[in-house]
């Protein structure tokens, strides 16, 4: 374990590479998971199921309730756990890290509109969860009882079978596909998304504590849990999810109480905001209604898992011979983790101000943007340009010895001109002319490219850099001490706190805006103030600072620890980082038994023992830098939830009629009364799962 940690603490430069292409990559498949259309696919199937089964969600909240409560259990009836613990066991991979750091992801992107999004995610998500539960526990194998099977993967195999035994492979192949989705999201979204979260707030906090700690810590816990199967699985849920439910919910509700009369102005924001752009102002960048609705479904659907085919698998653990009526409880998730938990988050983001938060220092007089590519090049005398308009050639007067050793393999270059700024009137910036080298030393040749029209040459125009697009940085490298009234709010700097300035480039298309992050890592901390180490963004025409604030790069759940410690300092601190603690470990351990399920139906249960190891080892992969920011942490989330989402719609459209054909005879049999629930069990023993066994 510990020289796989020391591979990746060492290999981190020679990855680097590796890692940013397969990020383009992931980046390019989440464009099509998360295209427009997908999204209309999925609000359009949770509309249809709502319809069909006649608004289920009511059913959901009066009935689900009485059967969660334990009015229906039976000792007798197959399964491994009751209603309430296999609720539980889902609540706890659903009420996670998306509730706490996607909601604020959610926030911070899209704006206080993607809040809207997600109430409607949430409330057709209980029909989607419904349908896609009753489906597998029409067609889970109950047998043996101690480790019951089901989810997408069995309702595709048997499905197709009983349609045909001709289309038995067909079933066959469709849920080994489903399984490699489900694998992919086990280990994204239900692990490393999670264990990322809790070093991140956690070192937010606690500096000594490094990153690599807090994932061999979740490691050790998850792996003495998971080791023993669903029934410990639904035992340590049915105790955690209730109790850190309650801690986080009382917490928010003390929030919202000392912001009472922001309320009802904020729902009004909420709302307005999901239909219409909005500016952006201090920290926040803005974002347009289309990238509100974005965001909101994404996090939505992240963090109830409507649709996504995951919940199905733990529901059919549950003891009872009447499938609808587990499906009934399952609508319950999206309602208590989306319309409840998320919106207590969203709320505290809003009403606290931090989401749209004042800088926290500003940069010093002088700061500017500044080019960080190497220089392999110096000319003589100045180039000049010939021609006119967009006819317009670079010329250079004297050879120039380039140093090809340093170029990269598409051996490009560029220099720097001033041209017109195509965002603002009347302003020159700095543009880059792209070349291509060829030969080496005394005797390189460099082609240079397009020249933009106005352009004009510089002094600086002489330097000849590496690559072939500028990489801009902040110039100045010492950052003054905090102001007095952020100090307050969250202390002095310390080593490793994340800060960021906002520029003005290029139009960014999903944000509606030309504004931009440049972030950095505070690398020293002095009386004097703090020493920055500033990361780049890429772009052929200079960004130019917006302002001079140094803002707070407070990223998921540590964005909303910094909610809580705006209303009442070090209340964060404790709140979320225990529930993110709580929250994640519980999430980690349920999905844990998703995957696993995964790799019982592909390899007959062969490997379980190894796919646990594995799992517990890519926490620490998570936790020792690979990922950086919660951009990439975003992207690989939604790659999970994303490509389960495909998996799994195409499986619900197909046998649906199923579900609904059962759930409306089921209704039929309980407003006729064949259905008789008793008296209701003790609590304690609903909890501990005693009345059923």
């Amino acid at each position: 374990m510990m020289a796989l940690v020391y591979w990746l603490e060492q290999g981190l430069t020679p990855m680097e590479e590796f890692i940013r292409n397969l990020e383009t990559s992931v980046d390019a498949i989440n464009g099509v998971l998360w295209a427009d259309w997908v999204l209309y696919i999925l609000l359009g199937t949770g509309i249809l199921f709502t319809i069909w089964s006649g608004f289920c969600q009511y059913r959901a909240l009066t009935h689900g309730s009485r059967v969660i409560r334990g009015d229906y259990d039976r000792k007798s009836d197959p399964g491994a756990i009751n209603h309430f613990q296999a609720l539980s066991s889902a609540l706890s991979a659903t009420v996670g890290l998306g509730n706490i750091a996607g909601v604020s992801v959610a926030v911070a992107l899209g704006g206080p509109g993607a809040v809207f999004w997600m109430w409607v995610v949430g409330f057709v998500g209980m029909a989607l969860k419904t349908t896609e539960v009753t489906l597998s526990m029409l067609y889970r194998n109950a047998d043996p009882n101690d480790e019951p099977h089901g989810g997408p993967m069995w309702v595709a195999k048997k499905g197709f079978e009983r349609w045909s035994p001709k289309l038995k492979p067909v079933g066959a192949v469709v849920g080994t596909l489903f399984c490699i989705t489900l694998l992919i999201s086990a280990i994204t979204g239900g692990n490393m998304f999670q264990a990322w979260n809790v070093a991140e707030v956690t070192t937010q906090y606690f500096p000594t504590v490094p990153r690599i700690v807090s994932g061999i810590l979740m490691a050790a816990l998850v792996g003495a849990v998971i080791i023993g199967g669903i029934k410990r699985i639904g035992a340590v849920a049915g105790r955690l999810v209730p109790f850190m439910c309650v801690i986080y919910l009382l917490a928010g509700f003390y929030v919202l109480a000392i912001h009472l009369g922001d309320i009802p102005d904020i729902f009004r924001l909420i709302i307005a905001s999901a239909f219409s752009p909005v500016d952006a102002g201090q920290s926040f960048l803005g974002a347009t209604t289309g990238y509100a609705f974005l965001w909101g479904m994404k996090r939505a659907l992240f963090s109830n898992e409507a649709g996504q085919g995951s919940s199905p698998i733990i529901h059919s653990a549950a003891k009872t011979d009447e499938p609808v009526r587990e499906g009934i409880v399952a609508g319950l998730e999206p309602f208590i983790d989306t319309i409840v938990v998320c919106t207590i988050t969203a709320l505290v983001v809003l009403a606290s101000g931090a989401w749209n938060r004042p800088p926290e220092t500003m940069l010093p007089n002088g700061s500017t943007l500044v080019v960080q590519n190497p220089t392999i090049a110096q000319m003589g005398q100045l180039p000049t340009l010939t021609g006119e308009g967009g006819d317009q050639k670079l010329v250079v007067t004297d050879p120039v010895a380039v140093d090809t050793t340093r170029l990269g393999a598409d051996r490009a270059v560029f220099v720097l001109v001033d041209a017109p700024d195509s965002q603002h009137a009347n302003r020159s910036v700095p543009t880059a002319i792209t070349g291509s080298v060829s030969g080496s030393g005394a005797n390189s040749t460099i082609v240079w490219g397009p020249v933009p029209a106005g352009a004009q040459i510089t002094d600086k125009t002489r330097v000849v850099y590496q690559g072939a697009t500028p990489k801009w940085t902040v110039s100045a490298t010492t950052i003054p001490p905090k102001v007095d009234t952020e100090q307050a709010i969250s202390g002095i700097w310390e080593v490793n706190n994340g800060v960021f300035v906002v520029v003005g480039g290029g139009f960014d298309e999903r944000t509606g805006r030309d504004r931009h992050k440049i972030t950095g890592t505070v690398q020293k901390v002095t009386d004097a103030g703090a020493t920055v180490q500033w990361d780049s963004i890429e772009a052929a025409v200079s960004p130019q600072l917006v302002g001079m604030g140094v803002f707070g790069n407070y990223a998921g759940a540590s964005l909303t620890s910094h909610a809580f410690d705006r209303v009442t300092p070090g209340l964060g601190m404790w709140i979320v980082v225990l529930a993110s603690w709580l929250f994640a470990l519980s999430t980690m351990i349920s999905w844990s038994y998703y995957g696993e399920q995964g790799v019982v139906y592909i390899t007959g249960g062969h490997g379980v023992f190894l796919y646990k190891i594995i799992y517990c080892l890519m926490i620490l992969v998570a936790t020792v830098g690979v990922i950086k920011t919660d951009a990439q942490l975003d992207a690989w989330s939604a790659l999970g939830t994303g490509v389960m989402l495909f998996a799994n719609i195409p499986i619900m459209l197909v046998f649906g009629y199923q579900a609904m054909r059962a759930y409306h005879e089921y209704i039929r049999k309980l407003k006729s009364g064949v259905f008789h629930p008793h008296r209701p069990p003790k609590l304690s023993d609903v909890v501990e799962g005693k009345d059923t066994e």
